[in-house]
C-alpha cells in the first residue's frame, strides 16, 4: 500500500508540474504560490511548522507566525515549480552587464576559488530561497561542485528530481551509506563539495538552533578537519518580482581545539549560528516543516 500511495502522490505531483509547464513561467509561479498559501495551512505538516515557529519565536504574535508559515508554503511551492523553468529562471551571465532575474554577490570570491586549483573547498547552505540555484551559479564560474543530495522519501519523486538535478546541477552524491567516502575522495583530489547543513541528524553532535537543543551532522566539520580545506557559506535570497540574489560569503574562520585541529562541536554550532542568522533575516524563506529540534 505504501508503494501505491507513493505512486499516486508522485503522479499527482507530475501532473501538476505538467500543467504548470503549459503556462508562461511567471503566471505558473504566481498561481502555485497563491495556491500553496491556501492549501499548505490545511496540511499536517503545517502543524509541525507552527510548532517550530512558536519554539523559535515565543514572543511573536500568532498571526505573525501564521504569515511566516504561509510565506514558507509559497516559497516551497515556487521551489518545486521552478524545476520546470530552470532554463528560464537562471539567466545570470558573469560576462554581461545587463541585469536579469539573478544577481550574484561575491563574484570575486567565486573567481578566486576557481583559480585555486591546488586545494579543496567546501560550500554550505541551508533550505532558504531556491538553494538549488547555487550549484548552477558555481558552474557559470567554471566551478565543479559535487553536492550531497538527500532524496525525498517518495522513490518516484526522488528519481525524477535526481534526473533534473543531474542535468542542471553537476555531480550529486545521494545521502546514504558511503556518501562520506565519496565526498572525501572529491576533496582528496582537490575538488569542491557542497552541503546542506540545517537538517536534524539523529546521531549528530549536540548543538543549539534558536537557543533550543538539536542534533547536527558532524560530516562537514570532520571533512574540514581531515583535509584542512576552506569552508564558505552560500545562500539564495528570493527577491520581489521573481528575482533572486545569490550570495557567497568569505570563508569562515573555523574554531580550533587546543591541538590546533578543527573543533567538531564548535564548528557544528558555528554552522547552525550562520544558518540561524539567515533564517532570522528572511524567516518566510526557510523550511519550517522539518523537525529540526530534539523535542
Amino acid at each position: 500500500m505504501k508503494s501505491v500511495n507513493y505512486w499516486l502522490s508522485a503522479n499527482i505531483i507530475f501532473g501538476i508540474l505538467w500543467l504548470l509547464r503549459q503556462l508562461p513561467a511567471k503566471a505558473a509561479m504566481d498561481f502555485i504560490d497563491a495556491s500553496a498559501r491556501k492549501i499548505g495551512p490545511l496540511m499536517g505538516r503545517h502543524r509541525v511548522a507552527m510548532t517550530n515557529l512558536r519554539k523559535a519565536y515565543p514572543d511573536r504574535p500568532e498571526e505573525e507566525l501564521q504569515q511566516i508559515a504561509r510565506d514558507m508554503w509559497g516559497n516551497m511551492a515556487r521551489l518545486t515549480a521552478e524545476y520546470v523553468f530552470l532554463d528560464a529562471i537562471f539567466d545570470y551571465d558573469p560576462h554581461s552587464d545587463k541585469p536579469g532575474l539573478i544577481e550574484v554577490q561575491g563574484r570575486e570570491i567565486f573567481e578566486r576559488i576557481r583559480d585555486e586549483k591546488d586545494r579543496p573547498h567546501i560550500f554550505f547552505t541551508g533550505h532558504t530561497g531556491n538553494f538549488e540555484l547555487l550549484p548552477i551559479c558555481a558552474a557559470t564560474f567554471e566551478l565543479n561542485v559535487t553536492a550531497l543530495f538527500r532524496p525525498p522519501n517518495n522513490p518516484y519523486v526522488a528519481r525524477k528530481i535526481l534526473g533534473a538535478r543531474r542535468t542542471n546541477m553537476g555531480h550529486l552524491v545521494p545521502s546514504k551509506a558511503g556518501a562520506a567516502w565519496s565526498l572525501a575522495s572529491v576533496l582528496n583530489a582537490d575538488g569542491n563539495v557542497g552541503m546542506l547543513v540545517d537538517q536534524k541528524f539523529h546521531r549528530g553532535i549536540p548543538t543549539t538552533f534558536f537557543d533550543r537543543p538539536c542534533k547536527t551532522n558532524p560530516l562537514l566539520a570532520k571533512l574540514a578537519r581531515q583535509y584542512e580545506c576552506d569552508v564558505y557559506p552560500a545562500r539564495c535570497i528570493r527577491l520581489p518580482g521573481g528575482r533572486f540574489r545569490l550570495e557567497l560569503e568569505e570563508k569562515m574562520q573555523l574554531p580550533r581545539d587546543e591541538k590546533g585541529a578543527v573543533d567538531l562541536a564548535a564548528t557544528a554550532q558555528a554552522l547552525n549560528d550562520k544558518v540561524e542568522s539567515w533564517v532570522r533575516e528572511y524567516p518566510g524563506q526557510w523550511m519550517w516543516f522539518h523537525k529540526r529540534w530534539n523535542k
